[in-house]
């Protein structure tokens, strides 16, 4: 199970990111960093709360490389036009207080 909280909390976690990750830039001399969320045990969750991880990054670190990910085309077809309209659906749908309530997803 994996856990997305209100929009407030998200848009103040994701508020202190530039103070943070500029202070982290500086103490560890990096140039660049990676923003990244698990969200879900497929996604690699392992601690089961909120919460964001910036990873200082340097030229030639070795860490990992965007070319390095497999990229496949993506191919838009009924399926993918079909998902982007059953969201955009939804959205439309939601109220207002809905879409500041906690969401659980399974």
């Amino acid at each position: 199970m994996c856990f997305l909280r209100s929009i407030q909390v998200v848009a103040a976690m994701c508020s202190k990111v530039p103070f943070i990750s500029n202070a982290i830039i500086k103490v560890t001399g990096a140039d660049s960093f990676n923003l990244l969320v698990n969200n879900g045990v497929a996604a690699g969750q392992v601690v089961f709360h909120t919460h964001i991880h910036i990873i200082p990054r340097k030229a030639g670190d070795c860490l990992w490389t965007s070319e390095s990910l497999h990229r496949r085309t993506l191919k838009v077809d009924q399926e993918t036009s079909g998902l982007a309209n059953r969201v955009r659906e939804l959205l439309l749908n939601m109220s207002e207080e809905n879409k500041d309530q906690v969401s659980t997803l399974s």
